[in-house]
């Protein structure tokens, strides 16, 4: 482990951890053929992780967030930080926590990597203390939320807890001041609400109640990227000049023709994966599930636009 990772929160309290980003780089790029200066994010979302009975009879939340890394770990994929986008427990689940911080402990144990959580609406502030980077400092008041800044690489990850469904005016003075001075490639904002709608219309208006105020902050910075969830649907869009990636979930998939005035879900489990670049990002989707391919090629070394085997399935 040898990459450095540096943390500041609202109290102004600073921790220096270790990660291995610079070695997990040069094996992605050795193994996979990944292009030079990119840092990879697994970025999971919506895990409604609960208690006992799993959710709709069918969804075990951490179970799934295992399958998520297992799925990646198999393609090869290296990344340098997990970043999971709220809905950490489903509401009244928490009891979850105890569990879903062993899970994080032991992704973060498997991969190396930071991984970072921010809260969404289903979360429990208070409850959510156990988890690692959400203990309050001594001076916080409970159920106070503590924004946090932490540094992979030459990118900052900005955390912001939107589980009220606002950010509110504290956490965006401090936003403002965190921003106030560049850094590195650039920053990435991780919260749970996007700062938009769904195309759904129960979901029009689900995104960040304050997203104006959210928006007038971050516009002109090195804001590059913002990384949300909470909708159960992947969705693209730029905002002021600055891309809004809102994840899939792994606990289930909106149904996206479901009858007007209602709400639905199917058993589908996603992630995406994040690549920041100093040219650009992008964000692609996955599901961790699927059919059995129809066929598969065998790229020649010397062109891998060339297939050399075919075989089917």
């Amino acid at each position: 482990m040898s990459a450095d990772v540096h943390a500041s929160t609202a109290a102004n309290a600073n921790t220096d951890v270790n990660a291995g980003t610079a070695t997990n780089a040069g094996a992605g790029a050795e193994a996979t053929g990944a292009a030079p200066n990119r840092t990879t994010v697994l970025h999971l979302s919506d895990v409604h992780a609960t208690v006992g009975a799993p959710l709709y009879g069918a969804v075990d939340g951490i179970r799934r967030m295992h399958a998520a890394s297992d799925y990646a770990q198999a393609a090869g994929v290296t990344p340098e930080v997990i970043v999971i986008s709220g809905d950490l427990i489903e509401r009244r689940n928490e009891g979850a926590y105890p569990a879903l911080r062993e899970a994080l402990l032991e992704l973060e144990a498997a991969w190396g990597v930071p991984v970072l959580t921010v809260l969404g609406n289903h979360d429990d502030r208070d409850a959510a203390r156990i988890l690692p980077g959400h203990a309050l400092p001594d001076d916080t008041l409970p159920r106070t939320a503590v924004p946090r800044a932490v540094h992979v690489g030459e990118w900052r990850f900005v955390l912001l807890d939107s589980s009220p469904g606002r950010l509110g005016s504290e956490q965006l003075a401090w936003l403002d001041a965190e921003l106030a001075q560049p850094f590195g490639s650039g920053s990435i904002v991780v919260m749970h609400h996007p700062p938009l709608g769904s195309p759904l219309p129960m979901l029009a208006r689900a995104g960040l109640g304050d997203a104006a105020d959210f928006l007038d902050i971050v516009e002109g910075t090195d804001v590059r990227m913002i990384l949300s969830g909470h909708f159960h649907h992947p969705l693209a869009a730029t905002m002021r000049g600055v891309h809004v990636s809102v994840g899939p979930a792994l606990a289930y998939h909106q149904v996206m023709d479901a009858e007007p005035g209602t709400v639905s879900g199917f058993d589908r489990s996603m992630f995406s994966l994040v690549h920041l670049t100093p040219d650009g990002v992008s964000a692609s989707s996955v599901t961790v599930e699927h059919p059995s391919p129809l066929f598969t090629l065998s790229p020649s070394p010397a062109d891998p636009l060339s297939p050399r085997t075919v075989r089917s399935s």
